[in-house]
């Protein structure tokens, strides 16, 4: 698989895809993208700058006119294209996906590029279902409907964890709604955002409408965010720089979603399927090596299932088998960088002066002591007011504390500044129940957690951000929504008018 895959050689004319060609940045600085699997470059660009970032944004705001005025129908069938391009080259974009961010091959091959080619087709089939009010008459003497409209130029920035897949999070329902869109990737994780944009190009969307500039956030990103011809921003990251790109964005007046940082309860009550719950735990934390946002970070264990849980997450925490990210048997890749891993490793090393490090807590040597790699961690004991319980770790760390009564469950896994994901774990369907009502999440899981679909939303509430990505919901962050209203009477003076002038 991807054996033929060079990104030097698929990439050598540049970082930067604007109006539908690969070309150097301006920045001046060059920047390696690092296989953190082995320490290892595989690909050297110049960074953008911010004469990238105006040619860029220029280029999609030549493509607009054109692509908003396209039918529904022309949009979606370029996107179907779309689709299908990108599953005809699912290969090589699971091996540049593991190649920049050291993920598992099967992760790569069975999640990420098959999701992402799922959201393509979802989104080709939504252009054509851009929804409003019917058109009614409901003051009497007027009928009014609604029209959704394209916005303009999108300004979106996505992360390093999961880049294909956030790259069609903010390109797609932008498109698929007629907006034209510059995406800055990460820095660190370039490549699959690129390939997108040339697949697009592949499958005969115009020139302008998906433009790729890849430079550092104080550059290119900012740049791009206070840009005057960038009508909305939507990031995902951290809610650190998510308060700056506000400030950013508010400044400029512009729309703005903010898809931020998580840490996802894990609640098991008592009458729970304990099998099922320890498997839950360990495949929700250990997700591309803990680093998603809707990761299982915090276990909440009703008494009378916690010592059980704790063992039973341990031991099957220690069958999971971290290698090399290409070997079909590997369950565990490295974290993107060393010095995440070392972030990591900071927090679980200042835990052991208040908590239990239950397994885990190391790097691996040996064959892969190259590597960004960290063991799977399980910590117990920790106070709910902890920097490890309360702070986003973003690695594969669970902590896991008791509680006694449901309320107090429920209260502990609201106990955070997040709210983006988490699950709740019970047989008993007016438990569950109580907890996806009172929960504050944009996403609660029944007996499951991390499962994703086209489909429906994700967002958070409260640091998590606002906003949603995906589903049809998405429209409403991408289109401006227009009431057109039409006087049904055909009189000259009317009846209100005497409220300005005259008398009735």
């Amino acid at each position: 698989m991807g054996n033929t895959f060079q990104a030097q050689d698929r990439f050598a004319d540049g970082a930067q895809y604007i109006g539908g060609r690969l070309r150097p940045g301006t920045s001046g600085r060059s920047h390696d993208v690092v296989n953190p699997a082995t320490g290892k470059t595989v690909y050297t660009y110049e960074l953008a700058g911010t004469a990238d970032v105006d040619a860029a944004v220029a280029a999609a705001r030549a493509a607009f006119p054109g692509w908003s005025g396209a039918t529904p129908a022309e949009r979606s069938e370029a996107m179907h294209r779309f689709a299908a391009v990108l599953a005809e080259q699912a290969d090589d974009f699971a091996y540049a996906e593991s190649l920049q961010c050291g993920k598992p091959i099967k992760l790569s091959t069975e999640f990420d590029v098959p999701g992402t080619v799922d959201n393509t087709s979802f989104f080709a089939g939504a252009a054509r279902h851009l929804e409003g009010k019917s058109a009614a008459e409901y003051d009497g003497d007027h009928t009014s409907y609604v029209r959704r409209e394209a916005i303009g130029v999108i300004g979106s920035i996505a992360p390093w964890n999961y880049p294909l897949q956030m790259a069609a999070w903010k390109v797609l329902p932008a498109v698929a709604a007629g907006n034209t869109i510059v995406l800055k990737p990460a820095e660190i994780t370039p490549l699959t955002s690129l390939m997108f944009a040339q697949a697009a190009t592949e499958a005969g969307i115009p020139d302008g409408v998906i433009n790729i500039v890849t430079g550092a956030g104080k550059d290119a990103g900012e740049h791009l965010v206070g840009h005057p011809d960038v009508v909305m921003t939507s990031f995902t990251g951290s809610t650190a720089v998510g308060k700056r790109v506000a400030e950013i964005a508010t400044s400029t007046v512009k729309r703005l979603h903010l898809e931020l940082g998580g840490k996802a309860p894990f609640v098991v009550f008592d009458d729970a399927d304990l099998e099922a719950a320890v498997n839950g735990a360990v495949a929700g934390s250990l997700i591309n090596t803990g680093q998603d946002c809707t990761a299982a970070t915090r276990a909440y264990v009703q008494r009378p299932l916690y010592d059980a849980f704790v063992q039973g997450v341990a031991e099957l925490m220690e069958t999971v088998r971290l290698g090399d990210p290409f070997d079909p048997d590997t369950d565990l890749g490295p974290l993107i960088s060393h010095a995440q891993r070392d972030r990591v490793a900071g927090f679980v090393e200042r835990a052991r002066a208040y908590a239990t490090v239950v397994t885990g807590g190391e790097a691996p040597g040996g064959a892969l002591a190259d590597g960004a790699y960290y063991r799977p961690t399980l910590v117990a004991g920790a106070a709910q007011d902890s920097e490890i319980v309360q702070s986003e770790i973003f690695g594969p760390v669970l902590v896991v504390l008791p509680f006694d009564t449901d309320d107090e469950g429920i209260a502990l896994a609201n106990d955070t500044p997040y709210g983006l994901a988490a699950s709740a774990w019970s047989r008993d369907l007016y438990r569950a129940n109580r907890a996806t009502r009172e929960i504050k999440a944009g996403c609660v899981w029944v007996n499951d957690h991390i499962p994703i679909i086209s489909e429906m939303p994700h967002g958070g509430y409260k640091a998590s951000g606002f906003g949603k990505d995906m589903s049809s919901y998405s429209f409403e962050e991408y289109t401006q929504v227009k009431h057109v209203m039409y006087d049904n009477t055909a009189v000259a003076r009317k009846d209100w008018h005497r409220t300005i002038f005259g008398d009735r």
